[in-house]
């Protein structure tokens, strides 16, 4: 196992010069700050984790502001998710609402399933989720996007091979 790029030293200066100005205007973008001071540490913790010699970087705060934005950016889909989902049992039938733990889970599936597809393209995402949540065939599915059956399948293959890997990737790391 390699030792860590990332110097304690290096980061506790990072730390305590940069973290009152990202957490200020982490609190600004995102209007809460608990939410702010939880993404303020994740962002130093993946600072920490990464392979990136602190030494190298000239700009700390766009270094910094780079990782937060993408961490605010996974953050907000993460709640647009939940919201649909919650939106999507509010218009379901009660004999069908599954316990808080099923919802947990089955949010938490869903959550996974758009992080392996993230790379995809639109339409190949738009046919999985036509096939696998509106339980559409795939004439159905190529009538709606425009494309033919057999791009479907191509766009099917595509989705689900993604999620695979993300498996795999879960059950090694």
């Amino acid at each position: 196992m390699s030792s860590p790029v990332v110097s304690p030293d290096a980061l506790a200066s990072l730390f305590r010069e940069h973290h009152r100005w990202l957490l200020a205007r982490l609190s600004r973008q995102m209007r809460c700050r608990w939410d702010a001071e939880d993404l303020t540490a994740e962002t130093f913790t993946q600072v920490a984790a990464s392979r990136t010699p602190l030494a190298s970087i000239v700009e700390p705060r766009a270094f910094l502001t780079t990782i937060a934005k993408r961490l605010l950016f996974h953050l907000r889909r993460r709640r647009d998710l939940e919201q649909a989902w919650l939106e999507q049992l509010r218009h379901s039938p009660d004999a069908f609402s599954p316990s808080p733990e099923e919802r947990a889970l089955l949010l938490e599936t869903v959550l996974l399933v758009d992080r392996a597809m993230q790379g995809l393209p639109a339409a190949a995402r738009a046919a999985f989720l036509y096939s696998q949540l509106d339980g559409l065939g795939h004439d159905e599915i190529a009538a709606r996007l425009g494309v033919s059956v057999r791009t479907v399948g191509r766009y099917l293959r595509q989705a689900w091979q993604c999620c695979l890997e993300d498996l795999r990737e879960a059950a090694a790391g």
